[in-house]
């Protein structure tokens, strides 16, 4: 048995290996003030992204897998740069922002749109844009309440929409005229058809491609996508909506690197084979648009 004097001593000495340990592993486990995101990822091999499950932006398919149009672009893009892994983490849409804020993964690939309140977020920027879509409506077989447009549903004190929250399309709704307590917001699009096929809502709103993927997995014959659907016109003209990766601003490097890959990808014709893996055409090419000639 060690005596006081002895015991402290030991005591003494152990805790000072724990504490050199500890000290050793912060110093290796804290990043680099130095290093750039980019830097950053290349050196580890993988990145990691933000996604909110939508179809066919990015989502989890049925082996469990992360995938989507903007997915798939990230992929090919990050493996030119000599990063091949991408790990998601899984958010909702109205959290994708302040999360990479937060740093809680390096980028965003939900095929978020760019607009003005979004690009003047603080600290975070857009990459140039991926694609270029517009929006549309479902509603019940037959559209009983003869919805056309958002102004229909605005003239219409009994129609109710359901909407993801943090979408473009609540700001669409508002500015067509649609009073707020007739937009039923929920966390996703899953949320939105079950709002309809419960009698929640009347109608369900979202981009072109996510809708149809939605109605596509539902396979409901109870609802219809409204094929005569007039696009919103904001500040007197119809919208034309540009999807994007998110980066935070610090990330200059990175979203240069992004922008230049992106730029071979469409003159490559190897865009719009991934766009068209997942129901895009070529009339949803981005044609060389900037994210600043895309809000303005």
């Amino acid at each position: 048995m060690l005596n006081g004097k002895k015991k402290h001593g030991w005591l003494l000495s152990l805790f000072m290996v724990f504490a050199v340990a500890l000290a050793g592993c912060s110093v290796l486990g804290a990043e680099n003030p130095e290093e750039t995101t980019l830097e950053k990822v290349q050196r580890e091999g993988y990145v990691t992204v933000g996604f909110a499950n939508e179809k066919p932006y990015a989502y989890m398919n049925s082996d469990l897998e992360l995938t989507g149009v903007s997915v798939e672009i990230a992929r090919t893009i990050m493996e030119n740069l000599g990063i091949g892994e991408l790990r998601g983490v899984l958010t909702e849409f109205a959290s994708l922002i302040p999360g990479l804020q937060a740093k809680r993964f390096d980028m965003v690939t939900a095929g978020m749109f760019i607009t003005p309140d979004r690009a003047a977020a603080e600290a975070v920027q857009f990459a140039n844009p991926e694609f270029t879509i517009g929006e549309a409506l479902a509603v019940e077989a037959g559209n009983p309440l003869e919805l056309h447009s958002y102004e229909d549903i605005a003239e219409n004190d009994e129609a109710l929409v359901a909407v993801p929250s943090g979408t473009i399309e609540y700001d669409y709704l508002i500015q067509s005229g649609v009073p707020e307590d007739r937009i039923v917001t929920v966390p996703d699009l899953a949320s939105a058809l079950s709002a309809i096929q419960s009698g929640r809502a009347d109608a369900i709103t979202a981009t072109q491609p996510a809708l149809q993927a939605t109605l596509d997995t539902a396979g409901d014959e109870s609802l219809e996508r409204v094929e005569d659907f007039q696009q919103p016109v904001i500040d007197g003209d119809p919208v034309q909506d540009y999807g994007a990766t998110v980066f935070r601003d610090a990330d200059q490097e990175f979203i240069a690197a992004w922008n230049e890959e992106l730029r071979k990808l469409e003159e490559s014709g190897e865009l719009l084979e991934i766009l068209e893996e997942f129901g895009f055409t070529e009339e949803n090419l981005p044609q060389g648009i900037t994210a600043e000639e895309a809000v303005e």
